[in-house]
């Protein structure tokens, strides 16, 4: 069996293979433009065993070796730049380093989802994308209107809003700059509305983006990226490790008996953590007992850090959903019960 260490970018990757029948070794730098690396795992016999730094841009060559069966591992760059002692860091160096940690058993392997999985991670990116930018249009549309004296706030999106709007007296370039914004928002609308029903259709028929969305303030986007970022429950045996996953705990740096927490660590996926806390400060206005956590801790606390600690909640509590399979409200009944607790659900 060959076993190969890839240190990928964008245009080219360095890599360091064993034979683990020979113990031949070797090492080659592979151009992506020309061919090199397609022709170089083509002709190799299989089993193949691949291990690389999780990176930007390389769905490609991923897709690529597992066409030719062989396999692949993902392996979290963190991880492996900390065990790498040496203070010179060279690419030929990083591929004999993380061949090394495949062939020793200690690469750090991460979950990686299917291609279908991955599509339709790009369907919720997408649409979330949009609404970011339409959020842009609309901002400068209110400034247009703030600068002429008219402050309607969300009522400027209504009929009666817009045709205000469109009244507002302007100078020729400002003209075209509104103009230019409300097509854009329009176009925006229409898309969004496309990939909204898309979404739905696509949470419909995910049975846990389903049992999610029973949960108050949990939509199809906030219940499909959820279950399109966890992927299988049981690789989490608690809770908390599901928060720290997303970047919702705080950070530590605690040393010599004394405990120093800071912000969170976002080291997470970024648009779940996103739309957990906007899902969140739904949940709170329909949840009770989310609602008075939330209130208690906004007499205590800025009202940012209670929106962090509610969605930190909802996101153990759309674990032990799934975990136990169990929907909105009797998670709650089992969550309030003194005789079934949910460990690490606190």
């Amino acid at each position: 069996m060959m076993i190969i260490g890839c240190d990928f970018h964008p245009s080219w990757q360095q890599i360091a293979w064993l034979d683990t029948e020979t113990g031949e070794t070797g090492e080659q730098k592979l151009v992506h433009a020309s061919g090199d690396a397609k022709s170089f795992y083509a002709q190799l016999p299989q089993p193949v065993l691949i291990g690389m730094e999780a990176t930007g841009n390389s769905q490609w060559f991923i897709e690529l070796v597992q066409d030719l069966g062989h396999e692949i591992w993902i392996g979290d760059a963190a991880q492996i730049r900390a065990s790498y002692v040496r203070k010179q860091k060279t690419d030929k160096r990083d591929a004999a380093h993380i061949l090394k940690l495949v062939v020793e058993g200690r690469f750090p392997r991460l979950w990686t989802p299917d291609r279908e999985q991955r599509d339709l991670r790009q369907l919720v990116l997408h649409r979330h994308k949009l609404v970011e930018i339409r959020s842009r249009v609309k901002n400068e549309l209110q400034h247009l209107s703030l600068n002429k004296g008219m402050q309607r706030k969300a009522k400027l999106w209504s009929q009666a809003g817009q045709k205000l709007l469109r009244e507002l007296p302007l100078k020729p370039w400002a003209a075209c700059r509104r103009e230019d914004l409300l097509g854009l928002l329009t176009m925006l609308n229409q898309q969004i509305g496309k990939l909204d029903e898309a979404v739905q259709h696509a949470a419909d028929e995910h049975p846990q983006a389903q049992l999610l969305m029973t949960q108050p303030g949990v939509g199809p986007n906030t219940a499909l990226a959820y279950v399109l970022t966890i992927g299988d429950v049981s690789r989490f045996p608690r809770g908390k490790q599901v928060a720290s996953y997303l970047g919702l705990i705080p950070r530590e740096e605690s040393s010599g008996g004394r405990q120093k927490l800071g912000a969170i660590s976002k080291q997470g996926n970024r648009l779940v953590r996103s739309l957990l806390v906007e899902a969140a400060q739904i949940a709170v206005r329909f949840d009770p007992g989310m609602k008075k956590e939330y209130l208690h801790r906004c007499h205590q606390k800025p009202k940012g850090v209670a929106k962090v600690a509610a969605a930190r909640k909802l996101a153990v509590r759309l674990y032990w959903m799934l975990r136990t399979q169990t929907a909105y409200p009797e998670i709650v009944r089992i969550e309030s019960s003194p005789r079934v607790p949910l460990v690490g659900a606190s």
